[in-house]
C-alpha cells in the first residue's frame, strides 16, 4: 500500500512539472494536485529531457531539410513554443531588475512587473545572438548531442539556488503563487541523475574535455548565486529561469570555443 502512495505521489509530481515546465496540452490528461506543484523542481531536469530532446530533434530535421543557419533558428523558436518562453520571461524580468533597480524592494518590484524594459530586450537580444551563433558554430551531430547533454544539465545545477537561498517574497506575492519545497537529499540524488546521465552520454560520444564543460557552468552559476544573494538575498521563479538559460549558453559558449582552438 506504501508502495502504491509512493508510485502515485512520483506519478502526480512528475505530471505538474510537465505542465508547469511546458506548454504542451498534458493538463487535458491529467490534473495533478496543487501541492505538487511545490516539488516540480525535483524534476526540472527530467523535463529538461523533453525540452532539449524536442529541440534536438528539431535541429537534425531541420538540418536535413534546411541550410544548417535556418535550422538553428527553426530549433530555437521550436522550444520557445515547447516552453511557452518560460524561462526566457524569467530572463527578461531578470536583466530589468537587476539592471534598473537600486534596492532590494526595487528590483522585486520591477521583476513582478509584467511589462519588459530596456535591459530585458537588449539582454534577450543578446542571448538569442550568442545562442543561435554557438549552436551554429558546431556541426550539426555536435550540436544536437550538445542540446541534449545541456538542457537537463543546466537545469541541475540551478536547482541549487534553491538549496542555497531561502526564497525572497512570501508565497502569496510568488508570481504562481506556489514556493518551491527545499530539496531532500533522496531527491538531490535523483535529481543529478537526471540532469548528469545526459551530459555524460555527450562527453563519452564526442572528444570535448570533459572538465571545461563541467567546470565553466558551475562557476557562472557561482558567480550568478553571489549576485543574487547580494542583491535580493534570496531567489524567485525569475532568478532561477534566468541562471538555467545563463547556465545553458555557457555550456554551448565552451563547446563551441573548444572546437574553435582544436
Amino acid at each position: 500500500m506504501e508502495n502504491d502512495k509512493h508510485i502515485s505521489r512520483w506519478y502526480q509530481n512528475l505530471w505538474a512539472a510537465l505542465i508547469f515546465f511546458t506548454r504542451l496540452p498534458f493538463w487535458r490528461i491529467y490534473q495533478p494536485p496543487q501541492d505538487s506543484y511545490k516539488v516540480v523542481v525535483e524534476y526540472w531536469p527530467l523535463s529538461g529531457w523533453l525540452t532539449g530532446g524536442i529541440m534536438a530533434g528539431a535541429l537534425f530535421l531541420g538540418s536535413m531539410a534546411f541550410p544548417w543557419p535556418v535550422a538553428v533558428v527553426i530549433a530555437i523558436v521550436v522550444r520557445l513554443l515547447v516552453t511557452g518562453a518560460l524561462h526566457e520571461d524569467g530572463l527578461a524580468d531578470f536583466f530589468d531588475g537587476f539592471g534598473g533597480g537600486t534596492s532590494r524592494e526595487r528590483i522585486l518590484a520591477i521583476m513582478k512587473d509584467s511589462h519588459i524594459g530596456t535591459y530585458g530586450v537588449i539582454g534577450l537580444i543578446v542571448y538569442i545572438l550568442l545562442l543561435g551563433t554557438s549552436l551554429y558554430s558546431m556541426m550539426p551531430r555536435m550540436a544536437v548531442l550538445a542540446v541534449l547533454a545541456a538542457d537537463p544539465f543546466a537545469k541541475l545545477v540551478s536547482c541549487q539556488l534553491i538549496t542555497m537561498l531561502p526564497y525572497a517574497r512570501r508565497e502569496e506575492d510568488a508570481k504562481n503563487k506556489t514556493v518551491y519545497r527545499k530539496i531532500s537529499v533522496p531527491a538531490a540524488i535523483c535529481l543529478t541523475l537526471q540532469g548528469v546521465l545526459p551530459m555524460l552520454l555527450m562527453l563519452w560520444l564526442t572528444s570535448i574535455r570533459w572538465y571545461f564543460v563541467l567546470v565553466v557552468p558551475c562557476v557562472v552559476m557561482y558567480f550568478l548565486y553571489r549576485v543574487i544573494r547580494r542583491k535580493l538575498g534570496g531567489y524567485t521563479g525569475d532568478c532561477c529561469g534566468a541562471v538555467c538559460l545563463l547556465v545553458e549558453l555557457s555550456i554551448y559558449l565552451v563547446i563551441s570555443s573548444l572546437l574553435f582552438v582544436g
